[in-house]
């Protein structure tokens, strides 16, 4: 899969690459990524690619003519199918896993366009990109980060880049849930001990306890999950053992004491 990244810090992307899950796929060449500078297309003599925004206000814009220069360069040079054009803002759309997950099955060329200063010129946005992704409710010093958290995801769902396949399809999100809780050795720490069935061996009940928590903190963290895939009737019974039942008659309880 090519990704080519449009950025006034390559020097960033590139340290991302040379660890973790993006350095296995570009070793297994299943992945590639390549920085393009939008200095290098500037018309003035210091390579400048910002100024003040009409109308006034504070900070500076990203130029169209920069931009959109090394953005028609990255298009230009990708093989195959035209990439689509991803431009990483606080104005996006949120990214969630259905996007990368698409974008990893698909394995067609994307375009990260990093944003910098008080973003971009709203006609780079119009002529030249297809879609805007944020990664949450906040704002960062520039799309860099926001560019290595997209190729670190896709990346570990390519094939071949994670040992054990099956870790991918159990992560958060993956069914609409957080994921459950984890233990490993040492069995007893500062006297916090394991959940007895997960040491047990029977394997049948360590999958329903896992899908039963799996349910429960996401009830208690990210309710909101529950919009779109609402709860099955055996997580609603684990709700209302766990959840309806006992915690809330416990909150209760409390709050009569206080």
């Amino acid at each position: 899969m090519q990704i080519s990244v449009v950025t006034l810090f390559p020097e960033l992307v590139e340290a991302g690459n040379r660890c973790g899950m993006v350095r296995s796929a570009l070793e297994k060449d299943v992945l590639s990524v390549r920085g393009y500078n939008p200095r290098d297309w500037s018309e003035d003599r210091n390579r400048r690619v910002d100024d003040r925004p009409f109308g006034g206000g504070p900070g500076m814009l990203l130029q169209p003519g920069p931009i959109c220069g090394a953005i028609d360069a990255a298009v230009a040079e990708q093989s195959g199918e035209r990439p689509l054009v991803v431009a990483l803002s606080p104005q996006g759309r949120r990214l969630d896993r259905h996007v990368v997950a698409d974008w990893s099955e698909r394995r067609a060329p994307l375009v990260l366009v990093c944003g910098r200063y008080e973003g971009f010129d709203q006609r780079i946005l119009d002529s030249r990109v297809d879609v805007e992704y944020s990664l949450g409710d906040l704002v960062l010093s520039g799309g860099e980060l926001a560019a290595m958290v997209v190729i670190d995801a896709i990346a570990r769902r390519l094939p071949g880049v994670v040992g054990d396949a099956q870790s991918v399809v159990e992560d958060s999100f993956e069914a609409d849930r957080l994921d459950h809780p984890h233990y490993t050795r040492p069995p007893a720490w500062e006297g916090r001990g394991v959940p007895t069935v997960l040491s047990n061996g029977d394997h049948r009940r360590i999958a329903e306890w896992r899908a039963e928590q799996a349910v429960l903190t996401t009830a208690r963290r990210r309710p909101d999950l529950f919009t779109e895939h609402g709860p099955t009737a055996d997580e609603r019974a684990a709700l209302e053992r766990h959840w309806l039942g006992g915690e809330q008659d416990a909150s209760a309880s409390n709050r009569k004491r206080d």
